[in-house]
């Protein structure tokens, strides 16, 4: 069967992490492990659809790899504006007359996902997964019959308002590409999203699509606290692993599945508790806690730092800070003394400013968000929630409560007041 892989999105709810498709997890870019959950999955026919922006590097990164069990190609798609329509229109010649399947870079689901998807699959019937959900998610909702067959989709109805559990997930299964494509074509440039005007009408005109239930793992990748849950998805499914150049010393004290890439030294007194994953070249020094956290490459994790249920870059540097429930980009350093606070002193659930709005990350936990490239300097503090853009310096000594916009030079006022003291300080005894 041929997929359309949509991988062309700017990323703009996720900023300031540049683009989300390069994450990498396990040391492997998201990307990639997209396509090997395909490929494991049978399907070998992939047509990766990239941007302007993005389309030289996935191109570069994917054939880096190495895949030789599925046929991929790739094409820009010209009209980011037009969404999923402009890519399905874009990938006329891939798709031809031949059932497809789309789905989105950015949906991450569990391989039960793509074996439930072949299983379910009926000649002249098209399918959207869907996943059900028992808490409200400010997503698209299937209203559907009896059988399933799906009459509408409603997008983000309110709390109670939902017409079903069923919550859309971009992995759609489309039988007759030459009435997609029609349709597509023909419907107003006025409509905000051509691709869902496009399915409502053919679900108005008789044409079957059914919802097929998931309750297996899904994991949207739109806000910067999604990358904290897949992170803990990724390591759900590690095992304990070292290979013989990595070197931990005596003192050390590694708990539960950590799994240690070449190259990585752990150094006295340093303790991991697991799960946890520890990047090539990256060194635990004396005193470090790592506990459920995520550590990328050429990292050093120095003397007495904290890193807590957190996503750390490649090439990141500590000395002394607390990391705790936080993202942070590649080529960052703290200064000594440096913390994150991600616990705010009501402990409710911490805000985080996307496009103007304050949305609720849906945890009382949630540190620092960065870019990449960022230096930092000693004993500075930042609130939860907080978003650091790339290229950027925080001077030190500060308390950062807001977002700070990338290529930004960060100073704070410092007011001494020195008054005579008019208290005695009275000498020890034991002295």
């Amino acid at each position: 069967m041929k997929i359309i892989l949509l991988a062309a999105g700017r990323s703009v709810r996720m900023q300031p992490i540049a683009d989300k498709n390069f994450l990498c997890f396990l040391g492997k870019p998201l990307i990639i492990h997209q396509i090997e959950a395909l490929i494991k999955a049978d399907f070998n026919e992939i047509l990766v659809m990239g941007g302007a922006h993005n389309l030289a590097r996935l191109k570069k990164e994917i054939v880096a790899h190495g895949f030789t069990k599925a046929k991929i190609s790739f094409k820009e798609q010209e009209k980011l504006e037009l969404g999923m329509a402009g890519a399905i229109l874009s990938a006329k010649s891939f798709i031809k007359k031949d059932p497809f399947l789309v789905m989105s870079s950015n949906d991450v689901v569990d391989q039960s996902a793509y074996e439930l998807l072949r299983k379910n699959i009926k000649k002249g019937e098209g399918m959207l997964l869907a996943k059900r959900v028992e808490k409200y998610f400010p997503g698209g909702y299937l209203k559907t019959d009896s059988r399933n067959k799906i009459q509408k989709i409603v997008e983000k109805p309110g709390e109670g308002k939902e017409p079903s559990k069923l919550v859309n997930i971009v992995m759609h299964f489309h039988p007759d590409s030459q009435v997609l494509l029609e349709t597509l074509e023909k419907i107003s440039s006025r409509c905000d999203d051509r691709y869902e005007c496009a399915l409502q009408k053919l679900f108005d005109d008789g044409v079957t699509y059914r919802a097929v239930p998931f309750l297996g793992f899904w994991q949207p990748v739109k806000y910067p606290w999604h990358i904290v849950s897949l992170m803990n998805y990724f390591l759900g499914g590690i095992k304990s692993k070292k290979s013989k150049s990595v070197k931990i010393a005596k003192s050390a004290t590694i708990k539960g599945e950590v799994y240690l890439e070449d190259g990585v030294r752990v150094l006295e007194n340093a303790v991991i508790i697991g799960p946890a994953y520890i990047g090539k070249n990256t060194v635990i020094t004396t005193n470090a806690l790592v506990r459920q956290s995520h550590i990328g490459a050429n990292c050093v994790i120095g003397f007495g730092s904290e890193v807590a249920r957190s996503f750390v870059g490649n090439g990141v540097w500590t000395h002394t800070n607390y990391i705790g429930d936080s993202v942070i980009g590649d080529d960052v350093s703290f200064g000594a003394g440096v913390v994150t606070g991600n616990l705010r002193l009501d402990e409710k659930n911490i805000m985080v400013h996307i496009n103007g709005y304050k949305l609720d990350c849906g945890s009382n936990k949630f540190g620092l968000v960065t870019g990449n490239h960022i230096r930092v300097g000693i004993n500075t503090s930042f609130m939860p929630g907080i978003k650091v853009g790339s290229n950027s310096f925080i001077g030190a000594g500060i308390v950062v409560d807001q977002d700070i916009p990338e290529s930004s030079f960060v100073t704070g006022q410092w007011d001494l007041k020195i008054k005579p003291n008019k208290e005695k300080i009275a000498p020890r005894k034991d002295l």
